[in-house]
């Protein structure tokens, strides 16, 4: 089960860097930003599709996009000195509140055992 964590930690990196990458070279005149932009995000997709095999789907995109947004966010602030306001910081709180409310708020993933089928009686003519 932890493999599935690592391969959603993964695609949260991914995506973070592709789309960092994306407004890195929109900033500069660098094309190859573009390219390795689609290839992270890309990879992010797939290592998240493998992720929702063991964990469930509202909890991985949750966290795939709301860690995403929230170390996107501050990576903006620190590398392109984008503003942060106190809104931002209750926005980015509220998001992190929220995962952790998804996250707890989903059993863990049982075996699924199907229910054996009810027999009918049918009726006799």
């Amino acid at each position: 089960m932890m493999i599935y964590w690592i391969l959603l930690a993964l695609a949260i990196a991914a995506e973070i860097t592709g789309t960092l990458s994306m407004k890195w070279s929109s900033v500069s005149d660098d094309n190859l930003g573009y390219i390795f932009m689609l290839v992270m995000i890309a990879l992010s997709y797939i290592l998240l599709s493998f992720s929702v095999k063991k964990i469930a789907l509202g909890v991985a995109y949750a966290m795939w996009e709301g860690i995403g947004i929230l170390f996107i966010t501050l990576f903006s602030v620190l590398l392109f000195d984008e503003s942060i306001s106190p809104l931002k910081i209750m926005g980015l709180t509220t998001l992190v509140v929220g995962i952790a409310l998804i996250k707890s708020g989903t059993s863990a993933n049982k075996p699924h055992t199907p229910k054996p089928a009810k027999e009918r009686e049918h009726a006799v003519v």
